[in-house]
């Protein structure tokens, strides 16, 4: 179907794009971008006058719950969320029950999504078997059935041996191993920041060596093997001060955060709220902080939703018996609308490099820069490209509550909270998958 998106405000980090421009779809690609071609002919118009049109965003970490645990949430349920929050395009690790470790059961999650018709999902495999951290995958084979990398989700490799051999392998075929920086036992049963806090609270830490001890570990590995490595939602200064120097050492490494943590401390425990129960745990003020700049100098490459959808039998409990996780698909657009208003918007423009404004700043980590950590043709409007697009209304405030959250989770630390930005559509490969009435 031909579609024209008209008098919208383009936003395309990929190409440098920052304006009004008209956008032209035709068999489910990007056609031309400004001028419609000769004889294009629109089957639908959307008029997008004060919107902005972007990409479809592209999500490094959103927990679909299935196979295993459709009791906290489905396919049909999270896909509708992501639809709802514009994510077009996301990466689930395989900490799902079976484990994504066999290609069987890749190829099955892969069928599922695509006859819903919604998103884009694109599975890590396990990098060990059951996630035991003891014997490799098969890897080519879960590759050739449709995984995008390979990860341990919340499972470190105790073995070291181990971990070298995995990233050996990965790198004569050039797969990316996607690592949650943590200690294998410092910290572990933690569940909240080492700090004055927790230690009034009397709430079990985990200490920010934790982190620092993986890195250290992980990019000694690195320099033997030369394996590419995304480290997963980083949460501290001094770990993001090692990926700053690893970077300038020309190690292959990249790295996300969790888009709760540029927001949230260890103070918004509060009075022991489970919502704020997640892993890794938010961290001190100055973490936080560092975050934020480490978003915007680069240090970060991207922002992920981290989404971990929990029941309320499992979350409805006290803060050290609840499990973590929360949701945040349709949470990702709004938290980062508001790190660009609250973080971006108040930064000396010399410090960093010149072009983009905040809103757009905040889209490429979104969009153009999660796609190209994961290695996806997406996140873009190229002329050619799969037309995977958003339609938003930046300015429009909305309240964060358990009903207006299609996710079957209904838990997040921001219940309550007003945010900016709201999706009026989304398309899918040109096909309007979600439309706001």
């Amino acid at each position: 179907m031909n579609v024209h998106i008209k008098n919208g405000h383009l936003i395309d980090p990929a190409n440098g794009i920052d304006g009004l421009n008209d956008l032209f779809i035709a068999d489910g690609k990007v056609l031309a971008v400004g001028s419609a071609p000769a004889g294009f002919v629109a089957a639908r118009t959307i008029d997008a006058s004060g919107l902005v049109v972007a990409p479809g965003f592209v999500d490094l970490s959103a927990r679909l719950r299935e196979p295993g645990y459709e009791y906290k949430a489905t396919l049909e349920s999270e896909l509708q969320a992501a639809m709802q929050g514009g994510v077009t395009s996301l990466v689930c690790p395989p900490d799902t029950d079976p484990v994504l470790d066999e290609p069987g059961l890749v190829e099955m999650l892969k069928h599922r999504a695509k006859t819903l018709n919604q998103a884009h999902v694109h599975p890590l495999g396990a990098l060990t078997v059951g996630l035991k951290g003891q014997a490799l995958t098969e890897m080519a084979e879960l590759t050739e059935a449709g995984c995008i990398g390979f990860a341990q989700a919340e499972e470190p490799i105790e073995d070291t041996t181990v971990l070298l051999r995995a990233l050996q392998y990965a790198k004569t075929f050039e797969y990316t191993v996607w690592l949650r920086p943590q200690d294998a036992h410092i910290g572990r049963g933690g569940i909240a920041h080492s700090g004055p806090l927790a230690s009034r609270l009397g709430l079990s830490g985990v200490p920010v060596m934790s982190e620092t001890i993986a890195l250290h570990t992980i990019f000694e590995l690195v320099r033997a093997t030369g394996a590419r490595v995304h480290l997963c939602r980083m949460s501290s200064a001094a770990g993001l001060e090692l990926v700053r120097a690893a970077k300038r050492e020309g190690l292959p490494v990249t790295c996300d955060v969790g888009a709760h943590h540029i927001h949230m401390t260890d103070a918004d425990i509060g009075f022991f709220d489970s919502n704020a129960r997640v892993t890794p745990p938010f961290r001190s003020q100055r973490d936080r902080d560092a975050i934020r700049a480490g978003l915007l100098d680069g240090t970060v490459d991207a922002l992920c939703s981290d989404h971990t959808p929990v029941d309320d039998d499992e979350k409805l409990l006290p803060f050290g018996e609840a499990s973590p996780g929360a949701t945040g698909l349709e949470l990702l657009l709004s938290l980062a609308i508001k790190w660009a208003d609250d973080y971006v918007a108040t930064q000396p423009e010399s410090q960093f490099t010149p072009g983009a404004r905040p809103l757009a700043r905040a889209i490429a980590k979104i969009t153009a820069d999660a796609a190209r950590v994961a290695g996806l043709a997406s996140g873009t409007l190229s002329v050619g490209s799969v037309a995977d697009v958003c339609v938003f209304d930046p300015a429009a405030s909305w309240v964060v509550t358990p009903a207006a959250l299609a996710s079957q989770g209904k838990h997040t630390p921001f219940v309550g909270y007003e945010l900016s930005g709201q999706v009026r559509a989304t398309l899918v490969a040109g096909h309007v998958a979600f439309e706001r009435g």
